[in-house]
């Protein structure tokens, strides 16, 4: 069945030429290949136990039940949860354990940004892009369910899905926010003192990384796109920082490969305000940001960022960015 799934999307899918050369500048030739080859076979069934509802011994021991094989790959992070079986389609949604919130289904990869953030009870956390709420929610149960967290989105659609997924895993200390993410940091950064412990900016993207859950990419990929894409990422992390408390910790995250989209807002912040792009350490296989892009330089601290690629770990791609604020200097308000 994956056999003739992969070879159905390699006949309907091929990526444009000029995505193969991008890919081949970051990863070199062979590795560039290895990376579509993945890109056209499934990710592994992950979830995340909801610790505010259940233990994750009890939650293991029902999906068990069902003859589900667990793997619990990282010791520090006992709820991120494997499941070896091949399930049938939708079978992961269909539990009752599902239905009452005890999981989360959640891509590994898209756990990341709250592993490196940590919230923690009596923090103020901001979520700048929060639909669907995979991360409102990891970040909940993380703080079990004290202090606060601002979750806003956009979307009106968007905002229900959030909605829906808040009530379902038992959130209580989310407040819910439709705003533009610009327009929302501008207004806290010149209207009101409110100031944030952590912030987590998972901009949209352009979906490099996404090809094995979603390959239309293949077709929608174009240069222009991640260009435009990027002024958008640019304005919604630089208002973000602004409402960051000095001190504080904000994670940059998309599930993207294009530097443009990643290293070159990380640069663009690090000319502007005064921080610290700080290492990451997760118990998976990452690599180093880059430093040098289509001819043109950067802060040498973008090699602090981390690059998760399909092919090292099973996942999704991804890039994950910690900046920590070290004073004011660029977040000045003038009146």
């Amino acid at each position: 069945m994956n056999e003739q799934y992969s070879k159905y999307l390699k006949d309907k899918y091929q990526p444009k030429e000029r995505f193969v050369e991008r890919m081949e500048e970051l990863l070199g030739k062979q590795e560039a290949k290895e990376f579509f080859e993945i890109s056209y076979t499934q990710t592994p069934d992950s979830i995340r136990c909801n610790t505010l509802k259940i233990s994750v011994n009890d939650l293991k021991k029902r999906l068990e039940g069902y003859g589900w094989k667990i793997k619990q790959p990282f010791k520090d992070f006992q709820e991120i949860m494997i499941i070896e079986n091949d399930l049938e389609p939708g079978e992961l949604g269909k539990t009752k354990e599902h239905l009452l919130g005890y999981y989360y289904v959640q891509e590994i990869s898209s756990m990341l940004p709250m592993m490196v953030l940590r919230p923690s009870p009596s923090e103020r956390i901001l979520d700048l892009c929060a639909s669907p709420g995979s991360k409102t929610t990891q970040a909940a149960s993380m703080m079990e369910n004290s202090g606060v967290i601002v979750a806003n989105e956009v979307s009106m659609g968007r905002l229900g899905i959030l909605s829906a997924n808040l009530e379902r895993c038992g959130v209580a200390n989310v407040i819910v926010t439709k705003k533009d993410g610009f327009a929302l940091c501008n207004n806290l950064w010149k209207k009101t003192a409110i100031r944030f412990d952590k912030i987590l900016v998972d901009a949209p993207c352009s979906g490099e990384g996404t090809l094995r859950k979603s390959p239309k990419t293949f077709l929608m990929w174009n240069e222009d796109m991640i260009k435009k894409i990027a002024g958008i990422q640019k304005g919604l992390a630089e208002g973000a920082f602004k409402i960051l408390k000095v001190g504080g910790e904000m994670i940059y995250s998309t599930c993207t490969l294009a530097p443009e989209e990643n290293e070159f807002i990380i640069n663009y912040l690090s000319s502007k305000f005064d921080l610290k792009v700080e290492k990451i350490e997760l118990p998976l296989k990452t690599r180093s940001g880059v430093s040098y892009w289509m001819g043109e330089k950067l802060n040498d601290e973008c090699k602090n960022c981390i690059r998760l690629y399909p092919q090292d770990n099973n996942t999704d791609g991804f890039f994950v960015a910690k900046l920590k604020k070290l004073s004011e200097r660029g977040c000045e308000v003038l009146r």
